[in-house]
């Protein structure tokens, strides 16, 4: 279940008192035994209300009834009254949190709209919202969705009206609540993402952590569990920091389920058994639910039947306190009897209203008497401009569609003119084609290895090269100056030196392959008058049984043994024109089974994405292949290219993107 944000008003922060709040709390304690007034009273009790929220909920309960107490007791001191209405607001939302959070969902529900009422007579807009969410929140956890978003809706219009940045996100993470319990996770993730981003301005460490953790939560239906985990992780880090035990329980809860998927039921069993003690330890029967229904299906898979037993009859016991049938009907007679007060005030002023109105009438009637004549003259000299401007319409609309008609043609013109070009470019991805080897052929001397090819346009600048040369197989990821078009004619280029290097000068030393295309390379560009500096950055391998050779020119080769990566750098100058070259390294390496093998072009690292609209890098690529190693080379293909398309979303493809992958 997603994480729920409620208001406390005074304080949202539930943690073990310093020193100097101690000392405070007992300043107030003497303060309220030597009040010689009501109001000094008042004052004193309200200090220790929010104090005790800190510390000891049984306590801070026994103040704050005493706080309505004294209030009550005050009598018609209006100065008093008057100190006390907002006050006494706050105070009855709070014992309804309390309530809420012991389980009692009837009392939580009177003292919320007590706390409404109080709200809307003192005409304290940010308390009306904050009762709203709190309702929609008990509405929400019985089930009754309808209801639930409608007061979150309102709760949230409030908000706005009054630029409450806290208030705004604790209500748009309410809704995407709403909509992730139905199974609308697009509108979920919409939700949840902007109240995260509000949440991150205004630097709220348990509205950023919730929200990270309902993301995650989206990411887990959704059967993406890289990410969930990337997000349940992140929550869980801050809640940590500021010992939120409620959310670090959530938090637990939630990486111990995705575990349990995984089949890491240790894990998810030392988890399980640390979100439900801290459940326990804070009294809240949803945490406590959620974390035995975990466990019982842990011990299940484990084939504890005792135990699995024990925790289901635990989840069945806290479902039925938070969702039984005399629950829901308290809360429908609590909402009816709420709409019924509120029912009576607008009749009483209605009634009110009508004896002024009647008074008004006939003033009116006079006043509309005159403004009739008025505004019947208006109309007239209203028609005349009209009548006026018709004409002068009339003459525009004409020349306008002649120039429509010249325009048309334009672009009827512009349309064929365009069809040709692409019929063209989409001709010359067919030759480009051609010059790629087939996949059957890659397969058949490499056949643990994927290519993941995607150009940015119809043609490409980066290529894909293979090659087999007795014994040995040569295979290269290139990427050619540029993309589209232009990338493509290059590539031609280079690909055509590099068949010239090993077929007509017969030579398969990876780093001298990479030396005579230079030569070819610049020799061809040479015969022009304009100076060209185009070519290529280019990764060429070299297998032969467990000997493997590379070179590269720009792009690395990585290996991967036993969870480890290993990067192999390339010479820093590139296939084309370059003052003072030097010759290629060529590196040797002996390989074991069960290695994998990786080289590729910078366009999967630099494409532009997430959730700020930043760069992939190379960090994340890295981790990207370090976490999938356990899968066959086919299926590091798909998730590859998943995850570089959801990082891209709707954001164009920056440039074309070609990777190697060849497990020995």
């Amino acid at each position: 279940m997603a994480d729920k944000n409620y208001y406390l008003v005074d304080s949202l922060v539930l943690e073990e008192l310093s020193n100097s709040d101690k000392e405070l709390l007992e300043n107030s304690l003497k303060l309220y035994h030597k009040a010689k007034n009501d109001t000094s009273k008042i004052n004193a009790l309200n200090d220790i209300c929010e104090r005790m929220m800190h510390d000891d909920w049984s306590k801070y309960q026994f103040f704050q009834h005493n706080l309505i107490q004294e209030a009550l007791l005050t009598g018609p001191n209006e100065q008093v009254l008057n100190h006390l209405n907002l006050s006494l607001a706050v105070d009855l939302n709070n014992i309804g949190y309390i309530y809420s959070h012991a389980g009692d969902i009837p009392r939580a529900l009177e003292y919320y709209h007590k706390s409404l009422k109080m709200y809307e007579k003192t005409g304290g807009k940010e308390g009306v919202a904050t009762s709203l969410n709190n309702i929609g929140s008990i509405y929400d956890n019985q089930g009754d969705i309808i209801k639930a978003l409608n007061y979150y809706q309102k709760s949230l219009k409030i908000n706005k009206e009054m630029n409450a940045e806290r208030g705004i996100a604790t209500s748009l993470n309410n809704i995407g609540n709403i909509y992730d319990d139905q199974e609308d996770y697009s509108k979920a993730f919409f939700y949840y993402d902007k109240s995260l981003k509000v949440y991150e301005e205004i630097e709220y460490k348990h509205g950023i952590a919730s929200a990270l953790n309902n993301i995650g939560g989206v990411y887990d239906k959704k059967g993406d569990t890289i990410r969930a985990l990337f997000y349940f992780h992140k929550s869980l880090k801050i809640r940590k920091e500021i010992g939120d035990k409620q959310g670090i329980a959530i938090s637990l809860r939630s990486i111990g389920e995705i575990q349990l998927k995984q089949g890491k039921l240790a894990k998810a069993k030392e988890n399980g058994l640390t979100s439900l003690s801290l459940a326990q330890e804070i009294g809240y029967p949803n945490n406590i639910k959620s974390a035995a229904k975990l466990l019982s299906e842990v011990y299940e898979r484990q084939g504890y039947g005792v135990e699995a037993l024990e925790m289901y009859k635990l989840y069945i016991q806290m479902k039925d306190s938070i969702n039984n049938e005399a629950t829901q009907q308290a809360t429908a007679q609590q909402q009816a009897k709420y709409e019924y007060d509120k029912q009576k005030v607008i009749d009483d002023i209605h009634h009110e209203k009508l004896i002024a109105i009647e008074r008004q009438e006939k003033d009116k009637q006079r006043i509309i008497t005159l403004a009739a004549g008025i505004g019947l003259g208006l109309v007239v000299i209203f028609l005349i401009f009209i009548f006026n401007r018709l004409r002068i319409t009339k003459k525009q609309k004409l020349v306008i569609e002649e120039q429509k008609e010249v325009v048309e043609e334009a672009h009827h013109e512009l349309e064929e003119k365009n069809q040709e070009i692409t019929d063209s470019i989409t001709y010359a991805k067919r030759i480009q084609s051609a010059i790629l080897p087939p996949d059957k052929v890659v397969k058949e001397h490499l056949n643990e290895s994927f290519i993941l090819y995607k150009p940015k346009d119809i043609v490409a600048g980066d290529f894909y090269w293979f090659e087999k040369s007795g014994s040995k197989v040569l295979f290269a990821a290139a990427d050619c100056t540029g993309h589209g078009v232009p990338g493509a004619m290059v590539s031609v280029v280079c690909n055509n030196a590099l068949n010239r290097s090993v077929r007509e000068y017969n030579l398969t030393d990876v780093g001298s392959i990479l030396d005579k295309t230079r030569e070819i390379v610049v020799k061809e560009f040479e015969k022009t008058d304009v100076e060209v500096k185009d070519g290529m950055d280019i990764a060429i391998c070299s297998l032969e049984g467990d000997k493997l050779e590379y070179a590269g020119a720009y792009n690395p080769l990585w290996i991967i043994r036993n969870g480890v990566l290993m990067e192999t750098k390339a010479n820093k100058q590139p296939i084309g024109h370059f003052d003072n070259p030097e010759p290629y390294t060529t590196h040797f390496f002996e390989v074991e089974k069960g290695d994998s093998i990786y080289i590729f072009s910078d366009g999967y690292v630099d494409q532009f994405g997430g959730e700020r609209g930043k760069k992939f890098k190379v960090k994340a690529f890295r981790e990207l292949l370090l976490s999938i190693q356990d899968k066959s080379m086919e299926e590091q293909k798909i998730l590859i290219d998943k995850t570089f398309e959801t990082w891209r979303g709707e954001l164009e493809q920056v440039d074309d993107v070609c990777i190697i992958g060849v497990r020995v």
